[in-house]
């Protein structure tokens, strides 16, 4: 690997910075709130066995391809390529997961900045600052495009460091902070009326509902998109493992690392809610329907740390900074995916490169908060519900149809010499050629609905 590209200095560093990819709002904020609207434990259940069974799958072949490749995206897909004509495609893919992620990051940091300024807004009340701490909870102009910009800058400050000395180092640090906080609310909010309701509710499944299309379909979308598939990241992170590590064993702790937060998250966010019924805060709407993401975490969630006087005032501190926190883990991964393609095509020096990459997500994002309403929505679907799985899509048919079977299995066996006996890889080839395909295109038509 050339010492240029810098790779992860250790096994935990790359699981840290794959686990910070995959861990962000989607799994503290998207996973509870999909399995509190999706039939509670029996959504958790479908998630946790479709998490392994094809979210999983579809991780090592972006991770195999980034370590057979030991380039970014584009260059990687093309040494997969056997024929000339396959270059074209591998730059569609390559280059169309880039362009996904740097639009994903300009949207995603939108929300980050709300997080942000959410966690500003208990200090500002300490420091009896009341007239700032209403800005900072008051949608406008002025505050999303500060919170936004400043969001991207602190990004591009990590990424600017290089790999390890600013994905990995920041990765452990950023996801064991991630970790202690959610584990500190957890134990706070369980001790609230109204809890054990919430986590009746999340733990005990209806079975009646466990194979129902649409929960399920929710399930495997869930799983896939919280793991960063189909954005070209999980291909880059993959360039930066060592031919020495088993890439078997480290994406299968990837996984678990997301699904654990998850789950986890889910013991803080739905208890949550019941305890804020409990106290008179609505998060039911007239038609029984639970209230949208937005307006739980905005809304219903603040009005409950309101509800605990003092208390709340910290309560409401740590959980929007562990919501900034899993913004930034995922957030470095997409600045990460354009940044390393530039590098290498064009030949420039990482930390240019990043702030010019930077300050064109950046005029994204303004642009996105000057046409809120006619462009935010359109970007979340454009990359989430259209590029994302198209993309995942075509990395499976590269890893299952197009890479030949013996180089697949050489490179598997880089680190895992043992692999070719294995369970994962008389089951797995399998999976790529014709299980995932097929449930991502379940996925993808659904979202067409």
């Amino acid at each position: 690997m050339s010492a240029s590209r810098g790779e992860f200095s250790s096994r935990f560093g790359f699981i840290m910075a794959a686990a910070g990819s995959a861990v962000g709002l989607g799994n503290i904020w998207g996973f509870p709130t999909q399995t509190a609207s999706n039939g509670g434990a029996a959504f958790v259940l479908a998630y946790l066995v479709l998490a392994f069974c094809l979210a999983y799958p579809a991780l090592m072949a972006e991770l195999v391809v980034g370590r057979y490749g030991q380039a970014n995206a584009v260059a990687s897909l093309k040494k997969v390529s056997n024929h000339r004509w396959q270059h074209p495609l591998a730059f569609i893919v390559g280059f169309g997961g880039i362009i996904c992620a740097g639009l994903i990051l300009s949207f995603y940091a939108i929300v980050a900045g709300w997080m942000i300024s959410f966690t500003a807004e208990p200090v500002a009340q300490l420091a009896g600052q009341s007239e700032a701490a209403n800005w900072l909870t008051s949608q406008s102009l002025s505050r999303n495009l500060l919170f936004a910009g400043g969001f991207i800058l602190l990004t591009v400050m990590i990424i600017s460091k290089g790999v390890e000395n600013g994905i990995e180092k920041w990765s452990k640090r950023l996801m064991p902070a991630l970790l202690a906080i959610l584990f500190a609310l957890i134990a706070y909010v369980m001790s609230q009326d109204g809890a054990t309701q919430g986590l009746k509710n999340y733990l005990l499944p209806d079975f009646s509902a466990l194979f129902e299309p649409a929960l399920l379909v929710s399930a495997l979308g869930q799983a896939f998109f919280s793991l960063s598939l189909g954005t070209s990241v999980m291909i880059i992170y993959g360039s930066y493992i060592s031919k020495s590590e088993n890439l078997v064993t480290l994406g299968a702790s990837v996984t678990l690392i997301d699904v654990f937060i998850a789950f986890v998250a889910g013991l803080l966010i739905i208890p949550a809610m019941y305890v804020a019924q409990a106290q008179g805060v609505e998060i039911f709407d007239a038609s029984g329907k639970l209230l949208s993401e937005d307006t739980l975490v905005f809304q219903v969630l603040p009005a409950l740390f309101d509800s605990m006087g003092s208390a709340g005032l910290y309560v409401g501190f740590a959980f929007f900074a562990l919501m900034s926190i899993a913004a930034l883990t995922s957030s470095i991964s997409m600045l990460e995916a354009p940044v390393s393609y530039t590098v290498e095509k064009f030949g420039l020096n990482r930390r240019p490169a990043t702030w010019v990459i930077g300050v064109l997500i950046c005029l994204v994002s303004f642009t996105i908060i000057f046409n809120f309403e006619q462009l935010f929505g359109f970007v979340i679907a454009l990359t989430t519900r259209f590029g994302q799985p198209l993309l995942g899509l075509m990395c499976c048919v590269f890893v299952g149809w197009i890479w030949h079977r013996a180089s697949l299995l050489k490179e598997i066996q880089s680190g895992c010499p043992e692999a070719a006996n294995s369970w994962f890889w008389k089951i797995w080839p399998w999976y790529i050629k014709f299980v995932c395909p097929i449930c991502i295109s379940l996925v993808f038509i659904n979202s067409l609905r």
